[in-house]
């Protein structure tokens, strides 16, 4: 996931160039402050030599009923050590695995799978999306304080590959073992977590005896920003070809979905084709090509050229702003009165504000209410984001502690706000620029990018431009755009996961 906030919210479950929004009780203390409690008077600049081992992996074996069929499968929670140049252990990596006994390692496919942030675990697609137990989260009416109770999730995909579900440091369970500077310059960084998970990943492959598998990479929001450029590292670096990828709302291009400028159409572009198809879904419209084409050729044209005329342009910025009502479904004179320029916090809190409730940037139709309803400002967090950790963090903890029996004492985080707040964001490096590389030295890579249609936080629109520049070696059969009702976490509504399901296992049984 991406944590992001686009002004208040932005940088999230998934993370943009701005700050993070973070919980209270893991903000980092403000500068002068002193320190209170337990930690009073540590040197926080000293490696923490004290914690206990981390348990032994421990496997133990489950089943799911899986698109239709029961599946019978080990799931293990276990641990990948994490050195430095000089062989010093410097951190551990805990992953989620779930294997299918049977069939050979050269015809097994296995899949690694993370979530993004950065600070974020990779639970929400393992008991969200593709694992083969699930939480109730993300769809409307689900509250934190449901029952966390994990049922099988039909949606799977463990039926046609291994899973196994990454935890970067800081996230989960897995824990740095080096002190603060260190642990920023050794995990905290793009490179730097690109170099280790790579390593993690080989280092399972070899652990398992499953180098000769077909390998698969599966990432989410920030998640799927690290896949293009783990897939090139690990195929020029390590040393291991990368049959395919599925990117899950990815966070492809930071530039293009960052703050608004008064310059730029870009963002604008990007974020009205998900508050169309908002409005299109509130309406009880379909969401495909028919319904949403038309409004993606208006903003690739007409809309760019008004816009750039600027609002000094009565005819133009008239003439943009009553089309941008009309997708939108906000009021005209609202509209207008903004010029035709609509910043999301506006939108998810106009479009419902005459029922005193506020939309999530993750789904716009995903709503609570408006604590401070008569409020000038926002005061208020993501409705969505708000209510994933409750059932994650206690379905997991469950899972592992007490179902398979890897018992520990420490925290689990499911969303590590201390480690979005330390990352370096180092704009420098370019997803997209190593998605053409590594699909370009390997002819039969094949990649998946998935959007919610009402995602705000990484718009489908960006992945579509995006796609649209690409070579033609990159375009075809090499790459598909698959869209789904929903917004970021579109999975956790049944049928989309289902589509998903159905997309990506056609893609994996086209594997040579």
């Amino acid at each position: 996931m991406r944590y992001i906030t686009r002004a208040a919210f932005a940088a999230l479950l998934l993370a943009s160039a701005s700050g993070p929004a973070l919980h209270a009780a893991d903000a980092p203390a403000k500068a002068g402050a002193k320190d209170t409690g337990q930690d009073a008077g540590k040197d926080k600049s000293a490696p923490d030599d004290a914690l206990a081992p981390l348990p032994a992996d421990k496997s133990i074996t489950q089943t799911a009923t899986i698109g239709g069929k029961l599946v019978k499968y080990t799931a293990t929670v276990g641990t990948i050590p994490v050195k430095d140049a000089k062989g010093k252990l410097i951190g551990e990596v805990v992953y989620t695995a779930y294997t299918v006994p049977g069939a050979s390692a050269e015809h097994r496919p296995v899949t690694f799978a993370l979530n993004g942030g950065p600070g974020a675990s990779s639970v929400y697609l393992n008991l969200g999306a593709i694992g083969p137990k699930r939480v109730a989260f993300g769809a409307q009416g689900d509250s934190p304080s449901d029952p966390a109770v994990l049922r099988d999730n039909p949606n799977s995909w463990l039926d046609f590959t291994d899973l196994v579900f990454i935890d970067p440091i800081g996230t989960g369970f897995s824990r740095t073992r080096t002190d603060e500077e260190t642990t920023k310059k050794e995990f905290y960084s793009a490179d730097a977590d690109i170099h280790y998970l790579s390593r993690v990943i080989y280092d399972w492959l070899v652990k398992e005896g499953r180098l000769s598998s077909p390998k698969y990479l599966a990432g989410e929001s920030y998640g799927g920003y690290r896949l293009p450029r783990l897939a090139y590292y690990l195929q020029t670096q390590i040393g291991v070809g990368i049959n395919g990828m599925t990117l899950v709302s990815p966070y492809l291009d930071p530039a293009a979905i960052g703050d608004e400028t008064a310059l730029s159409p870009l963002p604008w572009m990007i974020n009205y084709p998900a508050m169309a198809a908002g409005h299109l879904e509130r309406e009880g419209l379909p969401l495909n090509e028919t319904t949403m084409g038309p409004i993606e050729q208006y903003l690739r044209t007409q809309f760019v050229a008004d816009f750039l005329a600027g609002p000094k342009n009565k005819e133009a910025t008239d003439r943009l702003s009553a089309k941008v009502a009309e997708f939108t479904g906000l009021d005209p004179a609202l509209v207008r009165r903004m010029n035709g320029r609509v910043d999301i916090e506006t939108y998810l809190r106009e479009i419902h504000r005459s029922q005193g409730l506020v939309g999530s940037i993750y789904d716009s139709n995903y709503t609570a209410y408006d604590p401070f309803p008569a409020s000038a400002d926002q005061r208020y967090s993501d409705p969505l984001l708000t209510t994933l950790i409750a059932p994650t963090t206690s379905a997991m903890v469950d899972f592992v502690t007490r179902q398979v029996g890897w018992k520990i004492d420490a925290r689990y985080n499911a969303l590590s706000f201390a480690v979005n707040a330390a990352w370096d964001r180092d704009n420098t490096d370019s997803p997209v620029t190593d998605l053409r590389k590594a699909i370009s030295i390997d002819p039969k890579m094949t990649v998946d990018i998935v959007h919610g249609w009402d995602d705000l936080s990484c718009p489908y629109f960006t992945s579509e431009l995006i796609i649209d520049q690409m070579p033609t070696f990159g375009q075809d059969d090499r790459v598909h755009l698959h869209r789904y009702p929903g917004g970021h976490m579109f999975y956790s509504r049944s049928d989309s996961g289902a589509a998903l399901r159905r997309d990506i296992m056609a893609t994996y049984a086209k594997a040579p």
